[in-house]
Order: C-alpha cells, then structure tokens, then sequence
C-alpha cells in the first residue's frame, strides 16, 4: 500500500514527507483495518512534521482526521476477547478515526470519563500510523460512527477540527446568546462558529488573514478584524486556536470580569508576562486537551442536527506535501482534506 511516511522532521517547504510502499497492516488484538477515504490535513500534522512537538518514534505516517471503511477485523477469537463496550463494527462500516487513537481505560482519568488526559493515551499519526495512507490500523473502542447525512470529504474536518473545537466551546463555559470571542479563523473556527450560531450566540472573530476574515463574516460573524481591533462591547468568552501566546493576553483583555479564555493549542509559543490585573476579576483562563469519546459522539450529533458545512479544500494524496505548504502559509479557508481511495 501506498503511505506518505515523516522519516525525518523538516520545514514544509522543503516537502519532507516520503511515499513508501508498505506491506498491508494486520489487524491486532482489539483492532481493525480501515480503508482510508479522506483524510484531513491539521495544524497539528504540520507541527509534527515541522519538529515542533516530537512523536516518540520515526518513521511515522501523519494524519487523524480519517473516514474510512472497515475492511479486515481480527480473528474471531481475538475479537471476541476485545474489550468493545461501544459496540461491534462490521465489514463496510463506515467510520472515523479521531486524533484520540487509544486510551489505558483504567486510570483516574479514565474512570472519571477524562481520557484525554490518560498519560499513556496514543494518538493517531503520533503515536500509531495514521490516515496520509491508503490503508491503516484503528482501536475498534474508539473509531466513532460516521452519520449517513455526512459525506465523507465533510465529515473528515469534524474528527479533529470539529470534536477539540467543540470540546473548547465546552471549556469556555459558553452560554446561549454570549458574545463570544474567536482568536484564528481556520479548520476548527469555521466549524465553531456555526455552533455558536446554533446556541444563539454573537460572534467576533479576530485573525490578521483579509480571506479569513471574510470568510468569517460569510458565516454571520457579527465583526472580524485583527487581534489590535476590538469589537463594539467586550467579549464573555474567548477561544484562541491560533498557536501565539500573545494572544493569551490579548483575550484576556478582551473579555468581562466573570469571562473565560480557553486555548485550544496542542502547540503555541510562550505566554509573556501581564500584570495580574488582566486576570483579576474572576476571569478564567484554561487550555484544553485533546478530546474524549463522549465529544465525538456529541459533536457528530449535532453536526447533523446543527447541518454543520464544513468548507474544504481537496487534494489527492500525492499533494500531502503541498496541502501542508498551503496550510502553513493560510491560503486555505476551512480545512484541507486528502483524498485518499
């Protein structure tokens, strides 16, 4: 099979990723094969490739926002002892498999429903082989269901872009009709917004990129403009998505007494120093990381029933390189998505 392989972390420019033919991956204990479809193209591919945070081994095969079709299972013996409390899959079934790959299910956080936060959690195309390929390895616990209603190119951008993005909104404290702040207007922002707009609320979004501030309003963004600018009436809450720790700062200066900031980074430059008084008031300011499987399984549901678009980009998967230079350089708005078989 073919697989666009990181061998060695590079800038994108220089179009670091290599193809390999590889041997068809064997599904093991609790595991099954996926025929990839789509694949989406994340910030968090690009700093993987670009050395900014190290996966714990090379050669590795990016991706995490994968759609595809379960093609192999294990053995019947195999899957029968698996540990599968959501549910058997089938051949044919159609499936996403999330940035979460696998969790311990045994610890704290575990039992506590946090398994984003499991210290031996893996994470597809960091950990394990992900979705820049034509076949790969997915954890039966936690592939999620695609919905019939979803097509395959617009469910992609929802496993990744979507699930943490809505996780975000959850750690914001948003309520319905808040004013509330976006910081970045890319693959996850695009698709947060028409959440917002769904639980009635008005949104400002703040990003430097002219293209993404129009596509912001295109979506009812009641004001765009760069992070100096500020919208007519403080914000209550605030979600950074682009990896600046200057922003931190900014957002919190931009939001009421009582307001929560809450960074959706998995990657972002140092936070420089403020006076305590930007924070003073009651203001909370929170990271968020990763995603549980209970997110998924939420966000899938009110995709559908929000009729969440997402607005992609498509590339064949020979481009896996120059979907990660236009990334990079913001010539996309909403997502790229790899179409893989």
């Amino acid at each position: 099979m073919k697989a666009y392989r990181l061998t060695s972390h590079a800038k994108v420019e220089t179009s670091p990723l290599l193809v390999e033919d590889l041997p068809l991956p064997q599904p093991g204990l609790g595991q099954v094969r996926i025929k990839v479809s789509m694949c989406g193209v994340c910030h968090t591919d690009l700093h993987t490739v670009e050395g900014d945070i190290k996966p714990p081994h090379l050669p590795i095969t990016p991706g995490h926002q994968v759609v595809g079709t379960v093609v192999a299972l294990p053995s019947s013996t195999l899957y029968q002892t698996g540990n599968f409390q959501r549910g058997n899959l089938g051949i044919g079934q159609r499936v996403g498999v999330p940035w979460l790959f696998s969790a311990c299910g045994e610890c704290p956080d575990c039992q506590r429903g946090k398994e984003n936060l499991c210290s031996k959690a893996k994470f597809t195309g960091f950990h394990v082989d992900g979705g820049y390929a034509e076949y790969m390895l997915a954890d039966a616990r936690y592939v999620l269901p695609i919905p019939d209603s979803l097509p395959s190119e617009q469910a992609a951008p929802l496993l990744c872009a979507g699930i943490v993005g809505y996780r975000a909104l959850k750690k914001a404290d948003i309520l319905p009709g808040e004013h509330v702040g976006l910081f970045g207007f890319g693959a996850s922002a695009h698709l947060c917004i028409q959440v917002l707009h769904y639980w009635g609320c008005r949104v400002s979004v703040f990003t430097r990129a002219i293209a993404h501030q129009a596509h912001a309003r295109d979506l009812g963004a009641a004001w765009a403009g760069t992070a100096g600018q500020s919208p007519d009436r403080p914000l209550d809450r605030a979600v950074i998505f682009a990896p600046s720790g200057g922003l931190v700062v900014r957002a919190l200066e931009t939001i009421r007494p009582g307001g929560t900031v809450a960074i959706n980074a998995i990657h972002m430059s140092d936070i420089p120093s403020f006076p305590y008084e930007k924070i003073y008031g009651e203001r909370t300011l929170r990271t968020v990381a990763n995603a549980t499987y209970q997110d998924g399984e939420e966000f899938l549901s009110l995709a559908v029933s929000a009729g969440i678009r997402s607005t992609v980009k498509m590339y064949p998967l020979n481009d896996a390189n120059l979907a990660l230079q236009d990334l990079k350089a913001s010539h996309i708005n909403g997502e790229a998505v790899l179409k893989v078989n």
